[in-house]
């Protein structure tokens, strides 16, 4: 069943808009997704994104700065899959990428470590070699590179499988 459309005007649109804006970030295909909710005028959706851009309500490189310190400090995610989820809110490359090398490289991998250390309590493996897959594939999940999580493995396991040398 879809949701009926609310009439709404251009300067009510934008008013609302506006105000959700200045309370938190966030980027144009937010903005456009809510007014997808909402019957506009003609051609008021264009004029209603060029103007908060214009005004700087809308502003694509600080909102990939939050989303990068948001989703790194809360949930943990790596650069890679920050980049992929900054990309899926129509974000350029460019701009994500610049905004995920933010992330220091210190702070990535004791977040890393940490996240593997808890994560190593909990898996269960017929095999060291076993176990060390499952802990990479969930580092590799979690957006970080296979190269940080192989070394980050290394180092929190004591005697992590020999035989594993993809890496090389």
């Amino acid at each position: 069943m879809e949701k009926a459309k609310k009439k709404m005007s251009e300067e009510a649109a934008f008013a609302r808009l506006s105000q959700l804006c200045a309370q938190s970030e966030h980027c144009v295909s937010d903005m456009r997704r809510k007014m997808d909710a909402w019957e506009l005028p003609d051609g008021a959706e264009e004029r209603i994104i060029s103007r908060l851009l214009a005004e700087k309500f809308i502003d694509e490189a600080r909102y990939a700065r939050a989303y990068v310190a948001d989703k790194f400090r809360d949930n943990k995610w790596g650069k890679q899959r920050i980049v992929r989820g900054l990309r899926l809110k129509g974000i350029s490359q460019e701009v994500a990428e610049r905004a995920a090398a933010g992330i220091d490289g210190e702070a990535s991998e004791n977040t890393l470590e940490q996240l593997l250390r808890n994560k190593l309590k909990t898996v269960k493996g017929k095999s060291d070699y076993e176990v060390f897959m499952k802990l990479l594939r969930f580092s590799v999940g979690r957006g970080f590179s296979p190269d940080e999580a192989h070394r980050s493995l290394t180092k929190i396991l004591k005697n992590p499988p020999e035989d594993i040398d993809f890496l090389n």
